[in-house]
């Protein structure tokens, strides 16, 4: 007797899902072959032969980094480009230094969750849901935060001495989108008559504004 037709649309639908889904990794490693100009969702995976010890290790973020720069902060990252072995496995670290009064700038992570870990200092963290609520909580040494993926979030310290933290992803690269940075300084750049409606403000503020997104010569 032939199945009713809802029954064999979930049916297909559930085996589709089942076939498509690959939530395991298939092979013990596959450390990245960052040379390869092959182009997949990822890295290749180098020859099994040539991994050692140091397609897993890192120590770039062993030490504060210099914050000498607009915002008076520092991102940096321990993910697959600088550990190799990371490709396939969905994690990452990085670390964020503040001056103080430093600012790491509103931005997302489209491709990960994030949670800080305060290594030193005070920090005002927050983030904003689709819904325009600011979620925001001042956080101290030993204290954890977590920032929901995709969604708008900063750090800022505002304490009188320098800060840092350990922030981990649940993606082996997670990308980073900087508000300022993308609206105003993105080649080729968003018209001005957009923005300037956007932010319900005149052109020529936006020239403004987007002369301190350009490179300096």
């Amino acid at each position: 007797m032939a199945l009713p037709t809802p029954i064999l649309l979930l049916l297909t639908f559930t085996v589709f899902i089942t076939a498509s889904a690959d939530p395991d990794m298939l092979q013990d490693l596959c450390v990245a072959d960052l040379s390869s100009g092959i182009k997949i969702n990822g890295f290749p995976c180098k020859d099994s032969a040539s991994v050692t010890q140091s397609d897993f290790f890192s120590q770039g973020i062993a030490n504060p980094g210099l914050t000498n720069n607009t915002f008076g902060s520092l991102v940096t990252g321990a993910n697959v480009m600088t550990i190799p072995g990371l490709n396939t496995l969905g994690v990452s670290l990085a670390r964020i230094d503040y001056a103080p009064g430093g600012l790491n700038p509103p931005h997302t992570h489209p491709r990960a969750t994030e949670i800080v870990f305060v290594l030193e200092g005070t920090l005002d963290v927050g983030f904003l849901t689709t819904a325009n609520r600011l979620i925001s909580q001042s956080l101290k040494k030993g204290e954890v935060f977590a920032f929901p993926k995709g969604l708008v979030h900063f750090q800022k310290n505002n304490g009188n001495v320098p800060a840092s933290v350990i922030a981990a992803f649940n993606s082996q690269f997670p990308g980073t989108q900087s508000l300022g940075a993308t609206l105003f300084g993105s080649t080729p750049p968003v018209p001005d008559n957009i923005l300037a409606q956007a932010f319900q403000t005149s052109p020529g503020k936006i020239k403004h504004i987007k002369s301190k997104f350009q490179p300096k010569k």
